[in-house]
């Protein structure tokens, strides 16, 4: 390419540059509300929504925020998450003391358990939980890991957890979990990420392992 070429070439790329900044710059210029407590919803049948939500665990304690984690169905298996989080919590890594408030209180899948009665009850222990969490004015960020998994299969009343979100405290953020998210929850959420599956190694024969599932 010639010189002249190449100065033309950089020449229309400033300028295509110049336009996208200016209608970015609009854009966010016509954003108005500086903050607000968001109501996020993880679901979909791909990998990663409870990786996403403590992504954001992670990001929220970095800025000093306290974070709370109620998980529902799960068991209380330890997972690499839970353990940096709540090494972080304690105050490691350069962080304040206090920052993470983590509670899982399922009893395993309803499949493993075969007790809708027990099922039943951990949900409703684990919404309490949740519940107080959210009147806990210090935690910003709340995540309700598999929440979406407790409705889906009715292990709560639908219309108290939506009311309960919809009325929550301005500055707190909630981000819920699970498959198969109802069309209530997602109708009052501020963000919804559906993660589609398009291959997954577990099709493939591959055991959940350890750092990448868990």
């Amino acid at each position: 390419m010639s010189e002249f070429a190449e100065e033309d070439a950089a020449r229309r790329h400033r300028e295509k540059m110049e336009k996208r900044k200016a209608v970015q710059d609009a854009e966010v210029a016509g954003k108005t509300i500086a903050e607000k407590g968001l109501l996020m919803v993880h679901t979909g049948a791909g990998k990663g929504k409870s990786t996403a939500a403590f992504g954001l665990a992670l990001r929220a304690m970095g800025h000093g925020l306290a974070v709370g984690v109620v998980q529902f169905g799960k068991g209380a298996w330890e997972s690499g998450e839970r353990r940096i989080l709540e090494t972080l919590g304690k105050g490691e890594g350069g962080l304040s003391e206090g920052l993470l408030f983590w509670h899982t209180l399922g009893e395993g899948f309803t499949w493993e358990t075969q007790d809708r009665a027990r099922d039943e009850a951990a949900a409703r222990r684990a919404w309490d939980k949740a519940k107080e969490l959210m009147a806990k004015e210090s935690i910003r960020l709340l995540v309700l890991d598999e929440l979406s998994i407790a409705l889906r299969y009715e292990h709560l009343p639908l219309d108290e957890v939506i009311e309960t979100l919809k009325t929550r405290r301005g500055n707190l953020h909630v981000v819920v979990t699970g498959r198969n998210a109802k069309p209530e929850l997602v109708a009052i959420a501020d963000l919804v990420t559906e993660m589609t599956l398009i291959k997954h190694h577990f099709q493939a024969g591959v055991k959940a392992q350890i750092g990448v599932e868990f």
